[in-house]
């Protein structure tokens, strides 16, 4: 067929796609995509109208099974689907849910106060898509079923089995609800079998069985006394989760919480109301404008921990808005704004002048978790994928709210409360301290060169090579061990950076503590990086940073500081393979020469390789001199066999500190707390199951 030019182009060449058709044709408008998370997305669509029953109060179970045939089935014990005729569409409630496009319950009819699912396209599209689907619905002691193929009802002939390859015979004069069986009268619920069409979903698009145990979980969270049962069938052995929670956004906030608590999780509650124009049906079936009032329930948990990092989820009628909307822009509004009304009134407390500049969303938001739900009647999304929420008038109601309800608990006279909030204070003004430090330490670390001098610490002896894949920095413990490294180094990629002793715990301080700490200041301006949520990777000016410290028990602790600083502020230093520990060695022994064997040194670096070199060269019938040295410091080694054994990237061995998983990050996190926290009680535990591994002779004393 040739091109249409610009002449030729009539209304002739207009298509105009009725009813389901348009949903074939333009899946992602829809779904958002037709990959394996278009297909999660239709499954959401049908657990999400379960879930609105639960809302209503009109369910208690959900059940989600996973079929080996690639279908999947939702079972609730709701009120079931309508059965009688829709009027205005000659159809059976169940046919007009699942063929016609923006019909159901949740248009201002009155049976959904609150509810997921609002634009009425959500089961329909789902059978549009699919190759073929069941419902069965129990109700007024009838079991009622209807099959659809690709959207179109009719009746399938299952002799040989349930499957969406078996002939389908579509109806031609008109429609019927079969009525499959029977029930005891008060028996509801509605089941929901489908298998996806292949036509639309590439063969490589499946169900996560994770990303559902998730959604089922968060789902249990936010609607309190719901059970949802989740069975994968697929594999050689049928797998059962169940899920169910009573304590609603609270126990959702914890179970989210990544770090150990500063304050208590805080359960902020309020209801408010907004007018908005709606389109509504009069009794011609004509769409006429009016305006209404609206009741707008706010439940939202929050909670601050020692960390940095913000963990923040957001949802309506219980859908996720991963983009947020409105509702997080009220709650973050009022956020900023009660926390900095409260700093400003501790100010003098706090020691907070102007100077030290003004509180920002990103300081209040550290470390902060947090669950913000609200549920109101026909909430706006922008698209049928819900991700972000477009009512307006929905921010300034939940700012009232959280404003009200959180300068309450941070201008409490009560014991605890007053504590907390002044741990929470403090938390904020290091927060904002830490924020401002880095920016200034980001300015002032720059490579000098012929035009400019070096703002860094004094005690910096820098390398002269600008390749951040390169160059090298060792931290080095003390300053006899400076003067050895400083000539067993190659300055061309090696920097030196020493410090005193043993460093401030970060673990037990707060950033403001740690920021007045000259050690850790000096680490944060040398690296150039910033420090907690304001720490910039691209910025690092070095590739690795190696703690060399002594072999000894000192040494150890040292290291276990420093290791404990960078996991807490420079975690993506760890997290990326950058930070090793040097490993000096232990002994130095001199084999002597026996026959044609010239004389040579060897390094051991534990008591045990130490034992297995003098009984290989005793089975040699080979000396060494005594007495064997042994290292008790770095200061002890001349420079060339510091060179040697420790930085000569040729000879060296180094230790690589990293996290390789999640759960080896949950698991650092938890060593971490136990050994440098607050907490003494398990630490003491800890010490005590241990204490017959430690052999008295390896104490330094």
């Amino acid at each position: 067929m040739p091109p249409t030019t610009k002449s030729d182009y009539t209304a002739r060449h207009l298509s105009v796609l009725e009813g389901l058709e348009a949903v074939r044709k333009r899946p992602g408008m829809y779904i958002g995509s037709t990959d394996s998370r278009g297909l999660m997305h239709c499954l959401w669509e049908i657990i999400d109208n379960a879930v609105d029953e639960a809302l209503e109060g009109h369910a208690r179970l959900i059940e989600v099974i996973l079929h080996p045939d690639s279908s999947v089935e939702v079972r609730d014990d709701g009120r079931g689907i309508p059965v009688d005729t829709v009027e205005s569409a000659g159809l059976s409630g169940v046919e007009v849910v699942f063929t016609k496009l923006h019909a159901g319950g949740k248009f201002g009819g009155g049976s959904y106060a609150a509810s997921g699912g609002l634009h009425g396209v959500g089961a329909s599209v789902v059978n549009a898509l699919s190759e073929r689907l069941d419902v069965e619905v129990d109700r007024g002691g009838r079991t009622h079923r209807m099959s659809f193929h690709r959207g179109e009802p009719g009746t399938y002939d299952d002799a040989a089995g349930v499957a969406p390859s078996n002939p389908f015979t579509p109806f031609t004069t008109s429609s019927r609800l079969e009525v499959a069986g029977r029930v005891a009268r008060g028996r509801t619920g509605t089941r929901i079998r489908y298998w996806a069409d292949r036509q639309i979903f590439p063969e490589s698009a499946g169900f996560s069985h994770e990303d559902l145990l998730d959604r089922a979980r968060q789902t249990s969270f936010l609607v309190p006394g719901l059970t949802i049962r989740v069975t994968d069938t697929r594999g050689e052995e049928p797998r059962t989760e169940e899920f169910r929670h009573d304590g609603g956004v609270v126990d959702f906030a914890d179970f989210l919480a990544p770090d150990p608590p500063v304050t208590d999780t805080w359960h902020l509650t309020g209801v408010g109301t907004f007018a908005e124009t709606v389109q509504h049906l009069d009794a011609k079936g004509h769409l006429r404008p009016r305006e209404v009032e609206r009741e707008c329930h706010v439940d939202i948990a929050v909670r601050w921990g020692t960390g940095y990092d913000t963990a923040v989820r957001t949802f309506v009628n219980i859908i996720a808005t991963p983009k947020g909307g409105s509702h997080l822009a009220g709650f973050e509004q009022a956020l900023l704004k009660t926390v900095r009304t409260a700093v400003e009134g501790n100010a003098r407390r706090l020691k907070v002048t102007a100077r030290d500049g003004r509180i920002e969303k990103d300081d209040v938001m550290a470390g902060l978790t947090a669950v913000v739900t609200v549920r109101f009647p026909e909430p706006q999304f922008e698209g049928q994928t819900k991700e972000v929420l477009g009512t307006a008038p929905v921010r300034g109601v939940v700012a009232r709210v959280v404003e009200r309800e959180l300068e309450a608990i941070l201008t409490s006279g009560r014991r605890k409360e007053k504590e907390q909030a002044g741990l929470l204070l403090e938390k904020v003004v290091g927060e904002m301290r830490a924020r401002v430090s880095a920016r200034l330490h980001k300015e002032i670390t720059r490579r000098k060169n012929a035009l400019e001098t070096s703002s860094l610490p004094a005690k910096l002896s820098d390398c002269r090579s600008s390749d951040v894949e390169r160059s090298e920095l060792f931290i080095v413990e003390g300053q006899s061990a400076l003067g050895t490294a400083k000539d067993a180094r190659n300055s061309e990629f090696q920097a030196l950076l020493p410090i005193r002793g043993k460093i401030l715990n970060v673990q037990k301080t707060t950033p403001t503590d740690m920021l007045k700490n000259a050690e850790c200041a000096s680490i944060i301006q040398v690296i150039g990086a910033g420090s907690g949520r304001t720490f910039d990777l691209s910025q690092a000016r070095y590739g690795k940073i190696v703690l060399m410290t002594d072999a000894d028990v000192d040494g150890a602790h040292i290291r276990t500081l420093l290791l404990t600083f960078f996991f807490k502020y420079m975690r993506p230093l760890v997290e990326s393979g950058r930070v090793f520990a040097a490993v000096p060695p232990l002994h130095r022994v001199e084999v002597s020469a026996a026959g044609r064997r010239q004389g040579e040194v060897v390094y051991t670096y534990s008591e045990e390789e130490l034992s297995a070199l003098l009984a290989r060269l005793q089975k040699q019938g080979r000396r060494h001199r005594d007495p064997i040295q042994r290292y008790k410091g770095l200061g002890e080694m001349d420079a060339h066999q510091l060179a040697e054994t420790t930085m000569d990237p040729a000879r060296r061995t180094l230790r690589r500190i990293t996290t390789a998983d999640e759960q080896s990050l949950a698991r650092a996190q938890a060593v971490f707390e136990l050994l440098m926290g607050n907490d003494v009680a398990p630490r003491k535990d800890f010490i005590v199951a241990g204490a017959h591994r430690v052999d008295r002779e390896a104490i330094d004393a």
